[in-house]
């Protein structure tokens, strides 16, 4: 067994990267406290080998710079190997130099564009064969030929609609527009927007906004008195935590894919529920980037239990491969690319804040974070 860094009777230390202030506080706050409830659930069981695990926060402010110096601060100031951090996809670019100089293990439980891989990361969002496949396939088959596409301007939005556009072309669609606005857009950013999309007049609206600028875009979209039953925008982004920022009756009718829902039903996800609403409140609702970054904590207990080490090269090997009976179900990092086996799911947002489910995998979709399986059966479709 290697040296234990965290020797004698120290607690496990880690370090905890969400924005809670800034743009992206509206998803990343939620992140932040699924990891707490994690952490504090294992702390009330014991700890892990009978030591707590002791969270070192720092709140980035969504500026990437600050993500950067926060991690290096973590892991040479702090003595920190583990980090539970990042949403969007320019943050979790920035720390990772950092990460893989130093040898640590980035735990990242956000939605993201695919083609990555690094020894030094956990993925434990969805990837494009998990949502943008399973969205673009319901879309279609509800007649949706008409696309247009507007995100926030950054890496995640660009890529996501590079894959939806051969999506969509495979399925004989079209994209007849395309618009991105800065992550720190305002509401007027989307005047142009609206105007470009009552002038085109798609079947479908699909958004990779993020942050706050999500609540602009939906309240401007109702604010045209455009109808979610015939041009629904639809979303690998936005969830429970936006449409209580925009407000129940402006989400109604618009669509999300997403590896977990609140309204999901069964024991374990009624559990995690009401342990969160009790711990933050009865208004605040469970979203898929929160229970992401709650089973990603408890992976993270379950190997450090058998390693008893936060050595990263010796965790790492005790990860990959472990399963955890999360809120969606049960999930598997996969040994081959580090990535999680998550569900696959498409919702449309109701009058009370919740998801109506629409469409469902039978359980956990295998990681494809090239989608080499797609290429090889793009003349068929998608292969599960």
């Amino acid at each position: 067994m290697p040296a234990n860094r965290n020797a004698g009777a120290e607690p496990w230390r880690v370090g905890v990267l969400f924005s809670r202030t800034g743009c992206m506080a509206i998803i990343e706050e939620t992140q932040y406290r699924g990891t707490l409830v994690a952490i504090e659930e294992i702390n009330a069981r014991g700890g892990i080998n009978g030591r707590p695990i002791e969270p070192v926060v720092y709140d980035p402010g969504s500026e990437n710079a600050r993500f950067r110096e926060h991690a290096w601060r973590m892991m040479v100031e702090h003595d920190v190997s583990t980090i539970f951090g990042c949403y969007t996809s320019s943050s979790r670019k920035a720390v990772l130099p950092i990460i893989e100089r130093l040898n640590g293990l980035l735990w990242y439980p956000t939605v993201y564009e695919g083609f990555e891989y690094s020894p030094n990361i956990i993925y434990t969002g969805a990837a494009p064969n998990q949502n943008s496949l399973e969205l673009c396939d319901y879309l279609t088959a509800q007649g949706g030929r008409r696309f247009f596409f507007v995100g926030s301007d950054y890496v995640y939005p660009r890529e996501s609609n590079r894959i939806m556009r051969d999506l969509i072309a495979r399925r004989q669609g079209e994209v007849v527009g395309e618009h991105y606005v800065s992550l720190r857009a305002s509401r007027h950013d989307f005047a142009p927007v609206i105007r470009a999309i009552r002038e085109l007049q798609p079947d479908v609206i699909f958004s990779t906004v993020v942050g706050d600028a999500t609540v602009w875009l939906y309240q401007a979209y109702a604010d045209a008195g455009f109808d979610p039953e015939t041009m629904p925008i639809a979303s690998l982004t936005t969830t429970e935590a936006e449409v209580r920022a925009m407000g129940f009756d402006v989400a109604s009718g618009h669509i999300t894919a997403a590896p977990y829902f609140q309204c999901l039903s069964g024991a374990g996800n009624a559990a995690f529920v009401e342990r969160y609403k009790r711990r933050y409140g009865d208004d605040e609702p469970t979203n898929m980037c929160v229970e992401a970054a709650y089973f990603q904590v408890h992976l993270f207990a379950a190997a450090l239990e058998q390693a008893n080490t936060t050595d990263t090269d010796v965790l790492r090997g005790t990860v990959l491969g472990s399963s955890f009976d999360a809120p969606q179900g049960r999930i598997t990092i996969d040994p081959g690319c580090s990535h999680t086996n998550v569900w696959s799911r498409v919702g449309r947002a109701r009058r009370d804040g919740q998801f109506e489910i629409l469409r469902e995998s039978v359980g956990a979709v295998a990681a494809d974070p090239y989608l080499t399986a797609y290429a090889r059966n793009a003349g068929a479709g998608f292969a599960r």
